[in-house]
């Protein structure tokens, strides 16, 4: 019999997530492969000795393959989120208890064209933009509330860059 997972004793995984809008202000989110409604923005750990911004900009590259995007701004502290019971030691081999991230807000500055999600290791089948206000509605239970607070730090900047 295995002993069950002490939350408590686990980190959090250091990440980071990336709000990349268009020109027209709306958000990109991406499907999770193989999920039929698991929608997110691009985001992913952050490896030993890179800092936040330069992890972002290689997790577009990894996730959407392309970077082509002008930071804006980043979160001013970072976001947590508990993975739920069902996931605790079963994702990130058990090593985590859920993340900790920083957020980006970034401008993409590429053509449509450059997002690919046929890459090495394609985490995403589907992508769109959305209305900011969106989100929290696509986003799983267990995320919604990192989501909620991202955007509320970012509204503001998010309407004076679409006006």
């Amino acid at each position: 019999m295995t002993s069950p997972i002490d939350r408590d004793t686990l980190p959090y995984r250091p990440c980071v997530g990336i709000m990349l809008l268009n020109d027209r202000g709306q958000v990109f989110v991406a499907k999770r492969c193989g999920s039929e409604a698991d929608w997110q923005m691009p985001q992913g750990g952050i490896d030993e000795g890179e800092d936040a911004r330069t992890a972002a900009f290689r997790e577009l590259e990894e996730e959407i393959g392309t970077a082509k995007a002008d930071f804006i701004a980043m979160t001013a502290a970072p976001h947590r989120y508990d993975l739920p019971d069902d996931l605790l030691g079963k994702v990130w081999k058990g090593r985590w208890r859920g993340q900790e991230q920083m957020w980006m807000l970034a401008r993409f500055t590429g053509d449509e064209a450059d997002i690919r999600l046929d890459t090495d290791h394609p985490e995403f089948d589907a992508w769109k933009w959305i209305d900011a206000e969106e989100l929290p509605g696509l986003i799983v239970a267990f995320k919604r509330p990192v989501y909620e607070s991202v955007l509320a730090e970012f509204r503001p900047l998010i309407a004076r860059l679409k006006g």
